[in-house]
């Protein structure tokens, strides 16, 4: 037993919550948080504090998950990319599908992003906060479908079934680009449309459209 000096406080270790040190489920919880607070508030405006608190536990027990701001920042990215890397072999194998690529392909990307909206929010801030870090992430993950998708486009374009004059990196950079932008804003820009109406809710006319203008920019009419 130590010692203590009459009026010298012992120091206080820091307290772990029993449920954080217990196994993954708290982790993917920070995840979660973090997640959805980078997306809403950026990374700058969310504090690990408010994380703990979304998820309940006390900040140390936060740390002893991630040692860091940073490296929860790294988990959260690694999260959405390691998702999308679980969707990736649906992607891909939509796009040789045969006739119907272009629904298959769309409808696993749109649903990526839509079950998850805060995928998209958090993208569409980490591409204007830190726009060296993401390219890299998107040139690792990204790129190798979009070269896949272009060769579907060329290929296309060699039936006749696609525009001549698509070009087809570009038209998916634009539609990308669309896609994240369309999902993270619906939320804020969704106020344009009214909430109540036959064609359905803000959310998903605006994804049923946006598949819309995808193929009218790119397929040709049989």
């Amino acid at each position: 037993m130590c010692f203590v000096p009459p009026g010298v406080a012992a120091a206080a270790s820091p307290r772990y919550d029993r449920r954080a040190m217990a196994g993954p489920d708290v982790r993917a919880q920070l995840l979660v948080a973090a997640t959805r607070l980078f997306a809403q508030r950026g990374f700058d405006g969310s504090s690990l504090q408010d994380i703990a608190d979304a998820v309940g536990v006390r900040k140390p027990s936060l740390l002893y998950h991630f040692a860091s701001k940073d490296e929860l920042r790294q988990a959260v990215l690694e999260e959405v990319l390691a998702r999308w890397n679980d969707r990736l072999p649906r992607v891909l194998v939509a796009a040789t599908a045969g006739t119907d690529q272009f629904e298959g392909v769309t409808r696993e990307i749109l649903s990526f992003f839509a079950e998850d909206p805060d995928r998209a929010r958090l993208l569409a801030r980490e591409a204007l906060d830190r726009p060296a870090e993401i390219r890299e992430l998107l040139k690792k993950h990204v790129r190798p479908v979009i070269a896949n998708l272009a060769e579907y486009v060329r290929k296309g374009q060699a039936r006749g079934t696609v525009h001549s004059d698509v070009d087809p990196e570009a038209y998916l950079f634009h539609m990308v680009s669309v896609l994240v932008c369309g999902v993270a804003f619906t939320d804020s820009f969704g106020s344009l449309m009214p909430r109540h109406a036959p064609e359905g809710s803000p959310r998903e006319r605006l994804l049923r459209e946006l598949a819309r203008m995808g193929r009218a920019a790119l397929l040709r009419e049989p």
